[in-house]
């Protein structure tokens, strides 16, 4: 199957060998599913599983004190913080203090790498340029870089047989470089599912033959389906629906992410509202009956709208329906135990308010 107009990532080819269900995603052709999503997403969740993520993008910053001095008034969090080999996860905002995207950062020996999302690549790329007061080389790596991950209890055990790099002295979000079945890569302990993992940065001619190296050693592949249902079971925001350019980081629960005694774009916005408090604020509910909340459904309470839901879905694990959203602050309903109502199809369906993760995965520990 081809999609006209697309890019495609180096593993295309044998994602049609393998009878993948291909779509359109972020302006590339990506696997949707190959053996099904329910046993996709259970393959992570209690074994391994193999991705495909060529589609995100990698730019490049030269360490220096220029690239540091640089990154670090883009990004709300803190870079001071990592040490070399270190990778932190942060926003990215406007002025307003809008997200322009989630990413996560790393310190490697040789360079700062940020991995952004595919659907904003090109933006940030932009944007970064069109801040680049210190005249900072940017490289975007993105069409010569691809990401194959490996997520799930056994992700360790499994990798561990094809690499000469001790992976269990990786803490979570390290990353060191390695061969991984004799291609270069960079090896990081990170991920998007809950579960422990690792995610491989290599060439993009490289990587068919890791891919396939992968799979002789029997592995499930995963395609965007379970890889959505597995991100919002562990509680992960997506760009696009749970954040966007009209989202700050203190609505969207990621205030954590935003070190105020540094400067960085959109800061005087943020401690304004920080001041003043948030108008809403994201929070994760569990169906109290059989019904699936979904994008751009209302949420309700006492028949009056306090809100949408951003993610949602069903939870193969939970066996439930679960999901994300904004709510009203005034309306109160922003708590843990809070009753609300998701409208499905014209009808109200209850619904309680959670704290996340809604399953508690493998991964190590937080970021």
């Amino acid at each position: 199957m081809s999609l006209q107009g697309l890019k495609s990532t180096p593993l295309l080819l044998l994602h049609q060998k393998q009878n993948a269900k291909i779509v359109s995603f972020a302006g590339w052709q990506m696997p949707l599913e190959y053996a099904g999503i329910l046993e996709e997403h259970r393959a992570v969740r209690q074994d391994k599983g193999l991705f495909d993520l060529s589609h995100m993008g990698e730019i490049e910053l030269p360490k220096n004190n220029d690239g540091f001095e640089f990154l670090q008034s883009l990004i709300t969090n803190d870079l001071s913080r990592l040490v070399e080999g270190q990778a932190l996860y942060t926003v990215m905002c406007n002025p307003k203090g809008g997200i322009l995207d989630d990413m996560v950062v790393y310190h490697l020996s040789d360079k700062f790498l940020l991995v952004v999302n595919a659907s904003n690549t090109e933006k940030i790329f932009q944007w970064m340029k069109e801040n680049n007061h210190l005249n900072v080389p940017i490289w975007n790596r993105t069409d010569e870089t691809a990401l194959l991950a490996i997520q799930g209890p056994n992700a360790e055990n499994f990798l561990q047989s094809m690499t000469n790099i001790s992976l269990s002295k990786i803490p979570y979000y390290h990353a060191v470089y390695g061969d991984a079945a004799f291609v270069k890569a960079l090896i990081s302990r990170t991920g998007y599912t809950g579960e422990d993992g690792f995610e491989l940065y290599v060439q993009a001619e490289e990587a068919p033959k890791l891919w396939e190296a992968l799979l002789e050693k029997k592995i499930q592949p995963v395609g965007l389906g379970a890889r959505d249902t597995l991100r919002l079971e562990a509680g992960y925001l997506l760009y696009g629906n749970d954040m966007t350019e009209a989202n700050t980081p203190l609505e969207a629960g990621l205030a954590w992410v935003v070190k105020f005694e540094k400067n960085f774009i959109g800061r005087e916005a943020l401690l304004q509202q920080k001041e003043k408090g948030v108008k809403q604020k994201l929070v994760a509910f569990v169906m109290e009956d059989r019904a699936l909340p979904r994008k751009g459904y209302r949420i309700l309470s006492a028949q009056r709208r306090v809100g949408e839901v951003t993610s949602g879905t069903f939870s193969p694990t939970l066996q439930k329906g679960i999901g994300l959203g904004y709510v009203e602050v005034s309306s109160g309903l922003f708590k843990e135990g809070a009753l609300l109502e998701i409208e499905v199809r014209d009808k109200t369906h209850p619904a309680k308010i959670v704290k996340k993760p809604f399953v508690k995965g493998s991964v190590k520990s937080g970021s």
